[in-house]
């Protein structure tokens, strides 16, 4: 196992959930890199609910695999959560599954401004008949590994509430 034990533990909660419902399950992922997919596919059966993960790293790919629009990216930057929600509806829109979260962030150690400092990530939960979520974290300048592995633990949460319904 190459995560922590509470990720797994969410992992299976959401994997259990959705398919106790017969949902699936897709993410896309900037600053995890792919981190929620791989934690989910981490347990075997995974693939009766995890549908497709998106690691949409550059702007261009966000705009490309996701359709996030050019301009959203141009005015507000990659990381907000206008762009987060972007990515989670695109992730829906462009697989199977009914439940999508997205991440976009600055884990760091450069790349962070005062406007956006390290350690800020915004998150999108799109499912399908309801309307988009965000949600923003600021987990501080404790180091990219901090950083991602917070995110994917907060990802894990959304999706959990994405696939039950419970907010």
């Amino acid at each position: 196992m190459i995560f922590p034990a509470d990720h797994v533990a969410k992992a299976e909660a959401v994997l259990d959930a959705a398919r106790a419902r017969g949902l699936m399950v897709a993410t896309a992922e900037s600053c995890t890199g792919g981190l929620v997919a791989a934690c989910l596919t981490e347990i075997a059966g995974s693939s009766a609910v995890v549908e497709r993960g998106f690691v949409s790293y550059t702007n261009q790919s966000k705009i490309e695999l996701l359709g996030v629009r050019a301009d959203l990216i141009e005015t507000l930057g990659a990381v907000s959560e206008e762009v987060a929600r972007a990515m989670a509806e695109g992730a829906l829109a462009r697989s199977h599954a009914q439940v999508a979260v997205s991440i976009t962030g600055v884990a760091g150690p450069g790349g962070g401004t005062v406007r956006k400092p390290v350690g800020l990530v915004h998150f999108g939960l799109a499912v399908e008949g309801r309307d988009t979520r965000a949600r923003v974290e600021r987990f501080g300048a404790q180091g990219r590994a901090h950083v991602r592995l917070a995110a994917l633990g907060v990802a894990l949460d959304l999706l959990l509430t994405g696939v039950t319904g419970e907010d």
